[in-house]
């Protein structure tokens, strides 16, 4: 299925170093949906990715695979190649730290009100991440927010496969042109929700990426942020947010 973005968007402009507004539109464009990544954007980062690369990979094999992605590796990607006795090794590494993580888990600030804010104007929200269900209902239960559907890895492809955000687009009979996925990774949330055809907005809170980072990876957010409290402005300047009927 093949889902495209409406005619009345624009081109947008990208305009650092935080909030980012759209072209003026004759008429504001309807948002029906968010969906969220977690680590890093509902929750304050506090895995360290290159440890748990390097532990997977090797030093060796960590460098010559970073020098060759620029903007991330892809590390689950990267080890369904190996053997089976290898990949399980590599899940448990991945495994051990994320549950420091699951036991250092910390909402993000800001990310509560936003998605009261959202509530308010009964915009459906949906959480994607490449972590596994369970990691997912710790942060529902610790900070009492849910998001539906809340998709894990064990959904098959994960992002940046579009095939997560296109099922909850489906789910919850919403086009991908009135929904925007939100989230920190450049390779991961912004491709899938460009290649299912939703908007895009980046947190960038230590402005890790600029004009080169989207040159070189062919992907440029429609909105860059460095907090999530911004997102409410957007949403209410550049959307029409009337309720579904």
């Amino acid at each position: 299925m093949t889902f495209l973005l409406s005619k009345s968007f624009f081109s947008l402009t990208l305009r650092p170093p935080s909030a980012i507004s759209m072209a003026t539109l004759t008429s504001k464009a309807r948002l029906r949906g968010v969906v969220f990544d977690m680590d890093g954007t509902l929750t304050v980062p506090v895995i360290d990715f290159a440890a748990m690369y390097r532990a997977v990979l090797g030093e060796h094999e960590y460098k010559r695979i970073k020098a060759e992605n620029p903007t991330g590796i892809d590390i689950l990607h990267h080890i369904e190649t190996w053997s089976w006795d290898k990949q399980q090794q590599a899940y448990q590494i991945i495994a051990d730290y994320e549950k420091q993580g699951i036991d250092r888990l910390q909402i993000m600030p800001g990310a509560a009100e936003l998605c009261a804010f959202l509530d308010s104007r009964k915009i459906r929200r949906g959480l994607i991440t490449r972590n596994v269900k369970k990691a997912i209902d710790i942060f529902h239960e610790r900070f009492g927010v849910v998001f539906s559907p809340a998709l894990g890895r064990e959904f098959r492809p994960y992002k940046p496969n579009p095939d997560p955000l296109l099922h909850i687009c489906s789910t919850w009979d919403i086009r991908p042109d009135q929904v925007i996925m939100v989230g920190d990774s450049l390779k991961d949330d912004i491709a899938c929700g460009k290649q299912a055809g939703a908007l895009t907005c980046l947190l960038d809170e230590t402005g890790r990426y600029g004009s080169e980072d989207f040159a070189v990876s062919g992907l440029e957010p429609d909105f860059k942020v460095s907090s999530l409290s911004e997102i409410q402005k957007i949403l209410d300047s550049n959307f029409d947010l009337t309720p579904h009927s």
